[in-house]
């Protein structure tokens, strides 16, 4: 067995003794190769790629426009092999000139805490969380809340509900001047295709959305990297009008979300909150939402420790 090998094989039985929900690691992607060693001489491997996401796009959103993404791979060496990878990847990058508007991102699972020892020392901070819900829906809700599906008539009150999640996310995580003039085209196609997005309706007036979609999970998809096997429900964007916000008006519509999703077959659903955020990283919790994935980044890429 060569040390790749052996690598991959250690990592798979690592991810199951940390989190049974963990899909099994897919072999090295493409990209350049980074090798070190513990003081003890374990090896460990890491495949470095780089990206850019041109002006316009939708990634703009949530990443930096250069991206250094390290895919690691330590087996079972723990701390101090993501620590002494994450040194070579500091050393590797000393022959680039980051932008300012850079990262160097790793997504890793949310429940090993000894990889979060070795980033918190290198100077990454978890910037998002994929988490996941697989409980059976809710009661439905009990009020005078109007919950429905949007259409595209319903355009301008969920841009302007949604705006309000990408305003409140840049005071307390990533911002971007520019949102709305982001979403607005997948939005409008979203509305126009019938997808799930949901209103919620006080005497005719919209104060709350939840822009979701559909992944299907299955060999050889990207979702088959990050999810277990099986249709989920995605929750985009959840956002309440700032007047109705501990209220109860999310938890209402969430309920409503995911008794439809269960209703037609989901697996569960899935989304991404910001840790950092004091709002989302209580309130999901609360509606059975579990950490999956962090995604740990340091921005500007230069700030790698």
């Amino acid at each position: 067995m060569t040390t790749g090998e052996a690598l991959l094989a250690a990592q798979r039985a690592r991810f199951v003794a940390v989190d049974p929900l963990l899909p099994e690691p897919a072999g090295p992607p493409s990209g350049e190769t980074l090798t070190a060693a513990t003081a003890g001489g374990d090896q460990v491997v890491g495949l470095l790629q780089t990206r850019t996401h041109q002006p316009g796009s939708l990634d703009l959103l949530w990443s930096a426009a250069r991206v250094w993404q390290l895919f690691p791979f330590v087996g079972a060496t723990g701390t101090e092999g993501m620590d002494a990878l994450l040194r070579a990847w500091r050393h590797r990058m000393d022959a680039e000139s980051p932008p300012a508007d850079s990262s160097c991102s790793v997504t890793w699972p949310s429940h090993d805490a000894e990889a979060i020892h070795a980033f918190l020392d290198h100077g990454m901070v978890p910037i998002s969380t994929l988490a996941l819900r697989t409980e059976p829906p809710p009661p439905r809700p009990e009020g005078d809340l109007v919950i429905r599906q949007a259409g595209p008539e319903d355009f301008e009150e969920t841009l302007a509900l949604t705006a309000q999640t990408f305003a409140y996310t840049a005071l307390v995580g990533f911002g971007r001047p520019g949102a709305e003039e982001l979403i607005t085209p997948q939005l409008r196609r979203n509305l126009a295709a019938g997808a799930p997005i949901w209103l919620a309706e006080r005497d005719g007036v919209a104060i709350a959305v939840a822009d979701c979609g559909w992944v299907t999970s299955a060999p050889g998809t990207w979702a088959a990297e990050l999810l277990p096997p099986g249709t989920w429900g995605y929750v985009n964007n959840v956002a309440t009008a700032a007047g109705w916000r501990g209220r109860g008006v999310g938890r209402a519509l969430m309920a409503v979300v995911h008794r439809e999703f269960h209703r037609m077959g989901a697996t569960g659903t899935y989304l991404y909150y910001t840790p950092t955020n004091p709002l989302a990283s209580v309130f999901w919790p609360r509606q059975g939402y579990r950490p999956l994935w962090t995604y740990w980044e340091v921005r500007p890429a230069s700030a790698l420790r």
